[in-house]
């Protein structure tokens, strides 16, 4: 033990406890590697446990008609065709057997009447593909793993913070990290490491995200010379509560649409059913003017409107917001009360399907959804763009270091379907593991890192607790928030990109100074203080990468571009630190489809 920290050493060493994390920690455990398992918070808070809909799985449980390459070509269209088609192609076939994994270690799903399990439509997929357990899922997705993982072997390192990587040429070696309550510092040396730390939406100011999304895998693979690819791409999901002010932001699942929710406007129209792209209208419903045909499971009932993809529903709720039909608190009306005209027991079956909302609702809102219209609005919901990783593998640009989940970006592309997210954490977290495991095997030894330079950077770190005086973290956090929800959320331009540029390199300037009162002992001024560096990275990167797209496509949408350009088709964005440290982007050609995947695709439209 040293003077200034404690040092661990592992074969794989996993940052983040979500389900991508934990299923890579399962893996790699698996062939007998040691594992530790690091998490910002305290494990079961991972925020997984907030995806309520469903896992996205194409086992025809509900409609025999699904396969592994209708949800492939579902997966490409929703992502606008600029997926890693072969991670997409592993993911459409892989989803079904990690559920079944997933059930075979204890995860409870809602069934069909022959015991089956149950599956609910979701936007943009084709046909009902999300298996459920109610609107709980991703919180039975965590207490499976965990449950299954405590048996592995598994070292927990509960409410500690990574803040640097060493590296050994393009190798990564270890890790440096902090205990968030007492302060200090322990040194991870690792054979092979594995991020798992999701996404970055509080540089937001109104979104879905805990505290915990700040960018940090990001943009420690950032710092250690990875790319990051597509950061442009943020889904802002169109269903988060509006009011009141204090839960602004909190998730409303698209499971309340994929059980016959409607959007209406203040007028009472259901805005949607304007501007349908061609491909999503059908005329198999009974009257789609006055409403869907609310039959769980029936094939032939149309899929609504409020189904159509989330970049698609967000935008025309800010267009109703924008116009004047907005909502009393500036959102829109989501309606799940009215099926109360098609089933018997409305109340009672809401109940049972929605759950979580239904309390939610009740106990933040005083909204009773089985009597009463939700309000609802667009929060930042999920990062498309994340770090750049191998399809087969998931290692990033640099040897050894490994991403899954939702800070890898390539599955999704442009704009990601709801319930991929959670088989996406399965599929790819075994995968992670696996040849992070591999990796590890091929060395027998650890690295030596230079305890001078691990002292160096401990000193680094507690600079904002040992100034006397300086910038408050809070503040330029505060003031981040707003520059990007204002410049580069759901609508932008090139004149308020650049403004958001400007300022968010005055924001790294005055972070330099930043000052955390007392002393290292629970201080969260100084974890925001040292947060603001992945905020701050994160925000660049999606900013530049916005700025050169000009065209509008998924999660991205340019004012004076407000259609997709043909050349946006065939490439994707990179970011990487330029030797100079400076941020710089070029466009790399999207992965290129096989010609089984074209007639997949060419089949399935």
């Amino acid at each position: 033990m040293s003077e200034r920290y404690t040092t661990h050493e592992y074969d794989v060493l996993i940052i983040g406890a979500g389900g991508a994390g934990l299923r890579a920690a399962i893996e790699a455990a698996s062939v007998g590697d040691s594992v530790g398992v690091v998490c910002k918070s305290l494990l079961g808070k991972a925020h997984t446990v907030m995806a309520e809909g469903g896992m996205a799985a194409s086992m025809g449980n509900v409609d025999e008609r699904d396969d592994w390459k209708v949800h492939f070509a579902d997966t490409m269209r929703g992502g606008q065709y600029l997926n890693n088609c072969n991670m997409a192609e592993h993911h459409a076939k892989e989803a079904a057997d990690r559920v079944h994994e997933l059930e075979e270690w204890g995860a409870l799903f809602d069934r069909t009447h022959d015991g089956k399990i149950l599956q609910r439509n979701f936007g943009g997929h084709k046909y009902p593909r999300l298996a459920h357990v109610g609107d709980r899922t991703g919180l039975e997705m965590i207490r499976t793993l965990q449950d299954h993982g405590i048996h592995q072997g598994l070292d927990f390192h509960m409410e500690v913070t990574i803040f640097h990587f060493f590296c050994e040429g393009n190798r990564v070696v270890g890790a440096l990290a902090y205990e968030r309550e007492k302060g200090r510092f322990l040194l991870f040396k690792a054979k092979a490491i594995v991020i798992a730390t999701g996404g970055y939406g509080r540089a937001f100011k109104i979104t879905s995200n805990s505290w915990e999304y700040t960018g940090d895998g990001q943009t420690l693979a950032y710092d250690a010379g990875a790319d990051l690819l597509d950061m442009e791409f943020v889904q802002f999901h169109p269903t988060g509560m509006v009011w009141p002010p204090s839960v602004r932001g909190i998730l409303v699942t698209e499971g309340v649409r994929g059980e016959g929710g409607i959007l209406t406007n203040s007028e009472g129209n259901r805005f949607m059913f304007e501007d349908v792209p061609p491909l999503y209208q059908s005329s198999t419903a009974d009257n789609e003017e006055e409403g869907w045909r609310y039959v769980t499971g029936d094939k032939e009932a149309s899929r609504p409107p409020e189904l159509l993809t989330r970049d698609h529903v967000a935008r025309k709720i800010v267009k109703e917001v924008k116009e004047g039909r907005g909502s009393e608190h500036g959102g829109a009306y989501l309606d799940i009360a009215w099926i109360k005209e098609h089933i018997k027991d409305s109340e009672s079956h809401i109940k049972k399907k929605l759950p979580s909302m239904y309390h939610q609702f009740k106990e933040l809102a005083g909204v009773d959804i089985t009597k009463e219209k939700m309000e609802v609005g667009p929060t930042t919901h999920y990062a498309m763009g994340g770090i750049r990783v191998d399809a087969d593998t998931q290692m990033s640009t640099v040897d050894g270091l490994f991403a899954c989940g939702e800070c890898a970006a390539g599955l999704h592309g442009a704009n990601r379907l709801g319930g991929n997210s959670l088989s996406d954490l399965l599929v790819f977290g075994k995968r992670a593991g696996e040849y992070a495991a591999k990796f590890a095997e091929g060395l027998d030894s650890f690295s030596e890192i230079d305890s001078d330079e691990v002292n160096r950077l401990v000193e680094e770190a507690l600079k904002p607790v040992d100034r006397t005086e300086g910038e408050n973290p809070y503040l330029i956090q505060q003031e981040l928030q707003e520059t990007m929800q204002d410049l580069a959320g759901i609508w932008r331009s090139e004149v308020g990109l650049k403004e958001a540029i400007d300022r968010i390199r005055g924001y790294a300037e005055r972070a330099k100074h930043a000052h955390a009162p007392g002393n290292r002992e629970y201080n969260p001024g100084w974890h925001t203080a040292l947060d603001l560096h992945n905020l701050l990275t994160v925000s660049e990167a999606l900013c530049l990468s916005a700025e050169q797209r000009t065209e509008s496509r998924g999660g991205h949408y340019r004012e004076e571009f407000p259609a997709k350009s043909e050349e946006g088709s065939t490439y994707n964005t990179v970011v990487r630190k330029a030797r100079d440290g400076s941020m710089e982007v070029e466009r790399v050609p999207v992965v290129p489809q096989s010609d089984e995947m074209k007639v997949i695709i060419g089949a399935n439209e």
